[in-house]
């Protein structure tokens, strides 16, 4: 268990990430110095440097924690005993939730992503490919079995399902008329009927 500094029980690594993840929704990446985060994380730079080698780092570990545990539960949805539409559905209902429960961490990376270093920048555009696959798999199995259609390709199917997505943090409001789950529905049945046969 990572070391902590006071008596608040949680590990410097989530007090850093949770410190530099509220900075950077409320001043942007760029207006966001090292030592504003490690004083609002109630450490010291040399903390932030043994849990993260860079600013850089952080933005980066502050969307691939979201994109890790979306794609452990695509992973779990997409390996699960039920027919195709009922794990495409789930699948896409749930990136709705888990997007808006970290909506900050979202709309942060997508506004920042080009301050990460090429290295950086390539390995998250990996993770991203990886979870596209395996969401596009699911259309594609289901088009093949002729329980969707094949009119419109796969590619363009997930496109656009993750188009709406990454702008939610323009327009979602909690204190809106649909809860995230209503509103996961509503996308995720846009979505099935978009591939009706």
């Amino acid at each position: 268990m990572p070391r902590t500094t006071d008596g608040d029980g949680t590990p410097v690594p989530q007090r850093l990430l949770a410190a530099a993840t509220r900075l950077f929704a409320e001043r942007g990446y760029d207006r966001t110095s090292v030592q504003e985060i490690v004083e609002a994380a109630g450490v010291t730079k040399g903390a932030l440097y043994h849990y993260f080698g860079s600013k850089d780092d952080l933005l980066h570990e502050v969307y691939a924690r979201v994109l890790r545990l979306q794609q452990e539960r695509l992973d779990t949805f997409a390996d699960a005993d039920e027919p195709v539409e009922k794990r495409l559905r789930d699948a896409a209902a749930d990136v709705v939730v888990t997007t808006i429960d970290n909506l900050d961490d979202a709309s942060i990376f997508f506004r920042s992503m080009h301050h990460l270093s090429p290295e950086k920048n390539r390995q998250v555009r990996a993770e991203r490919r990886r979870y596209h696959e395996r969401f596009r798999a699911l259309v594609e199995e289901g088009q093949q079995a002729g329980v969707f259609s094949k009119e419109t390709p796969a590619d363009l199917v997930v496109d656009y399902h993750f188009g709406s997505i990454h702008h939610l943090s323009t327009w979602y409001r909690p204190d809106g008329p649909l809860s995230p789950q209503q509103l996961a529905d509503h996308l995720a049945d846009l979505l099935l009927r978009a591939l009706r046969p």
